[in-house]
């Protein structure tokens, strides 16, 4: 069936693609890339179930928007979930494991450096394997996502998009500034990924953080010694200038101000408040509403700026098969799509 012919209030089957829909990665005008990954993870692991848990809850959303229409009739389709990443994944966190448990502090243990090492190769492998099929679809014309799995799994897909924008930004939505350099020794860590981005992709002319919350000294003296290139909007700011009566369209505004004309997103679901993600990996207090991160995401696109690409990382499953945090995913997913999707014009 054609994405045309599709009834958005029918139910869908369960085996149905992402939202329910019938559109082929061929047929589509934006295409998830899903990256069950969490090797690193260094708190509670499970990120690597998120990609599946919300395609199946993604089937709950009623696809009419009420600031967009219907972006999924512009043709939305997610990749099969990769049975070599899943294999991969298992591997190098057996791996992770061992360095993990003593936190890091290898002191010349052979075995754990050569633990240490075949993590690091696995997440250079990942990266290509997320570049080559971010590669693939844009070279086909299309707008793609990445749906993770932890937030190291984007970096190929950034790296990519510098290949076709010669300067660009990351407008980056988290707890945590990820900018520590080689976390517990694992280069591609999480904890990682923006260190990553600034320091090895030199087409992001700057890194724009939202609702950080959880960051270590050397990340804020990171920041400061990037002269401006790492703009940092810290949520206990963002509270105190909402406390003082700023509107948060004004708020969303300045930060988007901060931002070239094209973006891409990157957004960690534990970004949002946690009771909006109560499961996933490293839960934080504080933390954007639902609303006001689409409200965000709004003002970006009525600013007439381009979202390049996309990721949503972080969501993980709830215990007993709960379903909370891969329904709010689902949903931000769609937003994050619609939003990308209306940017083009």
């Amino acid at each position: 069936m054609a994405t045309a012919d599709h009834d958005p209030d029918a139910a869908p089957l369960a085996d149905a693609g992402l939202f329910g829909l019938p559109t082929t990665p061929d047929e589509a005008r934006l295409v998830i890339v899903p990256v069950p990954w969490d090797a690193t993870t260094s708190y509670r692991p499970g990120t690597h179930r998120g990609p599946e848990a919300i395609r199946i809850a993604s089937h709950q959303l009623d696809l009419f928007d009420p600031d967009l229409g219907e972006p999924w009739r512009a043709g939305i389709a997610m990749l099969d979930i990769p049975d070599e990443v899943l294999r991969w994944n298992a591997e190098a966190r057996s791996d992770a494991e061992r360095i993990i448990e003593v936190g890091g502090r290898i002191n010349g243990d052979r075995a754990l450096e050569a633990s240490l090492a075949r993590v690091n190769e696995a997440g250079a492998r990942l990266n290509r394997h997320v570049y080559e099929h971010v590669d693939r679809y844009m070279r086909a014309g299309k707008l793609v996502g990445v749906l993770g799995g932890d937030h190291s799994v984007p970096f190929g897909a950034i790296a990519r998009m510098a290949e076709s924008h010669p300067s660009f930004a990351v407008l980056h939505v988290d707890a945590h500034s990820d900018l520590r350099e080689a976390y517990e020794g694992f280069e591609w860590s999480h904890a990682s990924i923006m260190f990553n981005v600034v320091r090895k992709i030199t087409n992001v002319e700057k890194l724009v953080q939202v609702g950080i919350r959880d960051f270590a000294k050397g990340e804020v003296d990171f920041v400061h010694a990037s002269q401006g290139r790492v703009r940092v909007h810290y949520d206990a700011e963002l509270a105190e200038r909402g406390f003082a009566g700023e509107s948060w369209r004004d708020i969303c505004d300045s930060i988007v101000r901060d931002l070239p004309q094209r973006v891409y997103v990157s957004f960690d679901i534990d970004g949002l408040d946690p009771k909006l993600c109560p499961s996933t990996g490293t839960p934080v207090p504080g933390g954007l509403s639902f609303q006001q991160a689409v409200h965000l995401l709004k003002r970006l696109v009525e600013s007439g700026r381009t979202i390049i690409g996309f990721d949503l990382n972080e969501v993980v499953p709830g215990p007993d098969g709960d379903e909370w945090d891969a329904n709010v995913g689902a949903r931000m997913l769609y937003k994050l799509c619609g939003w990308a999707l209306a940017s083009q014009r």
